[in-house]
This record gives structure tokens, C-alpha cells and sequence, in this order.
């Protein structure tokens, strides 16, 4: 399965490449006090930590695909603050944009996809891993 998300991930960059779409996304900042906890994933850069989060489905609401990505990626449910934001920007050969979102961990043990998801850690936000995808960069800096 992990082999299958690898070769879809680099023929949709190549459509990206070839069609540089507009795409809506959605990123989470799951917090534990003064932690944050980031995801690696199996395709792409894997050396990339990233916030939990993806693409909306078409008529999707924002919070609903926050959610959604949040139980698929890291098997919990999950209150999303009050405060949000939306950010703008060219990554990865695509115009996204992007609704975030913070909420705190709700306690206990969740799982993480394997096929998905490589490894899940807590950061102190202080600390933040230097290889930190741009899009999770400029959210952290905005919490």
C-alpha cells in the first residue's frame, strides 16, 4: 500500500507540475500544552514533518475536512478551536488554499494510519524540527 501512495503522490505531482491547479486544503495544529504534534508522511519528501491535514473534498466544509483528516491520519476525534485562519501560497507546483485550524489533544491513545503516516512526535514549539514543511511553518507561526 505504502508503494502505492509513492507512485500515486509522484504522477499527481506531475500532473501539478504540468497543470499548476488551485486546490483547497486543511491543516490542524493538535496541541498539548506547549507541544505540537507533527506527521511524516510515507510519499513525498518523507524527511518532511508536516501538520496533520489535506485536501477538502469538493463541496466540503472546512472544518468538516479537519476533522476528517485529523480521525484518518491520527484515529482520533478531535474539537477544533474557535480561532482559525486561511493562508494562501505556491506549494508544491499548485496554488493552495489553505484552511488551519488548533485544538487540544482530547486525552488518550490514538493510531495512526501506517500505510499514511511514517512516524507522529510531539515538538515543543520552541523547537520546531528544521525540516519543517513551509505551509506548517508559516501556521506555527501564527498560533
Amino acid at each position: 500500500m505504502r508503494l502505492g501512495y509513492r507512485v500515486a503522490y509522484r504522477l499527481l505531482q506531475l500532473y501539478t507540475f504540468v497543470r499548476r491547479p488551485e486546490v483547497r486544503g486543511t491543516m490542524v495544529a493538535v496541541r498539548d500544552g506547549e507541544r505540537v504534534l507533527l506527521v511524516r508522511h510515507t510519499y513525498g519528501d518523507r524527511r518532511r514533518w508536516e501538520l496533520p491535514g489535506g485536501w477538502m473534498h469538493p463541496s466540503e466544509a472546512p472544518e468538516d475536512a479537519a476533522r476528517r483528516e485529523v480521525a484518518e491520519e491520527l484515529g482520533i476525534e478531535v474539537v477544533l478551536d474557535d480561532g482559525s485562519g486561511s493562508l494562501d501560497g505556491d506549494w508544491h507546483f499548485k496554488r493552495e488554499h489553505l484552511a488551519w485550524f488548533a485544538c487540544d489533544w482530547p486525552g488518550g491513545r490514538g493510531t495512526y494510519d501506517p500505510v499514511e503516516i511514517a512516524e507522529v512526535a510531539w515538538f515543543p514549539l520552541d523547537a520546531l524540527p528544521d525540516h519543517l514543511g513551509a505551509a506548517a511553518r508559516e501556521v506555527l507561526e501564527r498560533l
